[in-house]
């Protein structure tokens, strides 16, 4: 088993796609991760998890953009408004090819956006070229 980070910080997945949620997890087990993964059906969900753990914050956020109730970039305005959550590394993850949400997206300085992969191999080989970038990257807290 391995952190999907160096540090064994917790992961929190904001997807309302049930199926989406499924296929992050298979992929979690197949790449032995071991990071608690955490999932918030959208933003309003997310902002309380958050608020709720603002002292053991998640060394990744992996946000949809197309949810109920509060989106992704809605849900992105808030955090990055916030002192407290500012820090913390978004991972975009979503069906969307707009180009205006790949800018408002890198606007409020998400760590990458990425269109969610066609099947299911597609889905492990990006988690493990995740987890490659994050394996040498550095928190700030």
């Amino acid at each position: 088993m391995i952190n999907f980070m160096k540090n064994a910080k917790s992961i929190l997945l904001l997807e309302d796609d049930h199926i989406d949620v499924q296929n992050i997890q298979r992929v979690f087990r197949k790449l032995a991760f071991t990071n608690d993964l955490f999932v918030c059906e959208d933003g309003e969900e997310g902002l309380k998890w958050l608020n709720k753990n603002s002292k053991n914050l998640p060394g990744l956020i992996i946000l949809d953009l197309n949810m109920p109730r509060m989106n992704g970039i809605e849900f992105l305005q808030k955090i990055k408004k916030d002192a407290r959550f500012v820090q913390v590394p978004v991972m975009v993850l979503t069906t969307s090819a707009e180009p205006n949400d790949l800018k408002k997206c890198y606007e409020m300085s998400v760590s990458g956006y990425m269109q969610k992969p066609p099947d299911f191999q597609d889905f492990v080989d990006m988690f493990q070229s995740i987890k490659n970038y994050w394996d040498n990257n550095i928190l700030s807290y």
